[in-house]
């Protein structure tokens, strides 16, 4: 019998080994059990008891008590102008990702100044405002810009709008919607609402129904309110029919805005191309 190896062969070297048991070790397995289960724990308790890391984890619903917080916080340290709240806006055109929808909630107050004292009054707003919001005063091309932070990713900014105006603004940025915005249903009116329809009356308005009353809660207890009407007509010099009531010497008086306060509550009237928008305004104790 021949000996010789032929091409493409390899000689056998004996008996095939034993394959490999492909059984894990016990230990190993108990092991990657015990940090799977650990894993599952840690998870599920960061999800419930630590703060979200980033905006997208705090929906619209959880950041509307923040917003409106903030907005009372304005409020009492804008003292030394007249605010009025406007309604609160819920933008839904906005998207978290490619692949998710999201809302911006913002809430703003609008603060009629003495004309020239604009930056002034940012400052003093921000001088006043918590020391956790950090907030500042910066001067910028467009004029001087309030911002802080006042927690929960939420943005608080105010810039001078015109003469005479300051705009503030809270904002959430685009986030999930949750359960949607609640901002804590009607909240009853107060002396604001008889307020206003004196000056409604000192204008000979053809129309001004009073809107509903939007409020906000205060730092130190209670609720600034305020409540509008829209004039669409108006049959005599809106600043003069509105004198009496100043007592002759308002807040502020611009072509665009006559501001005054009259019994504790703070009216702005907002001159508008063919209408007027009076809000009547119950703030917070600074």
């Amino acid at each position: 019998m021949s000996n010789a190896v032929h091409p493409g062969y390899s000689p056998s070297t004996g008996p095939r080994p034993p394959a490999a048991d492909p059984r894990w070790p016990a230990w190993l397995i108990a092991v990657t059990v015990v940090w799977a289960v650990l894993l599952a724990g840690l998870t599920w308790r960061s999800s419930t008891e630590d703060p979200p890391t980033v905006r997208e984890q705090r929906t619209l619903t959880q950041a509307g008590p923040v917003v409106d917080g903030a907005i009372g916080e304005l409020v009492a340290a804008a003292s030394g102008g007249v605010p009025a709240l406007t309604p609160p806006e819920v933008d839904r055109g906005c998207r978290i990702s490619p692949f998710a929808d999201g809302a911006t909630l913002t809430r703003a107050v609008d603060l009629a100044a003495p004309v020239g004292e604009e930056q002034a009054l940012l400052e003093q707003i921000a001088d006043l405002l918590p020391a956790r919001w950090r907030a500042g005063v910066r001067l910028t091309p467009e004029g001087p810009r309030l911002r802080g932070d006042a927690g929960e990713f939420v943005t608080v900014t105010g810039r001078p709008a015109t003469d005479g105006r300051i705009r503030l603004t809270v904002d959430t940025g685009c986030r999930p919607v949750g359960e949607d915005y609640d901002s804590g249903g009607s909240v009853p009116a107060g002396p604001e609402t008889a307020v206003l329809a004196e000056a409604v009356r000192a204008l000979d308005a053809h129309d001004g129904t009073p809107q509903s009353v939007i409020g906000a809660p205060c730092p130190g207890g209670g609720t600034a309110r305020t409540i509008r009407a829209v004039v669409d007509q108006v049959s005599t010099a809106p600043q003069a029919a509105l004198a009496p009531l100043a007592g002759g010497t308002p807040v502020v008086e611009t072509p665009d805005v006559y501001a005054y306060r009259r019994d504790g509550v703070a009216v702005l009237a907002d001159f508008q191309p063919e209408r007027i928008v009076v809000s009547a305004t119950t703030g917070c104790a600074g």
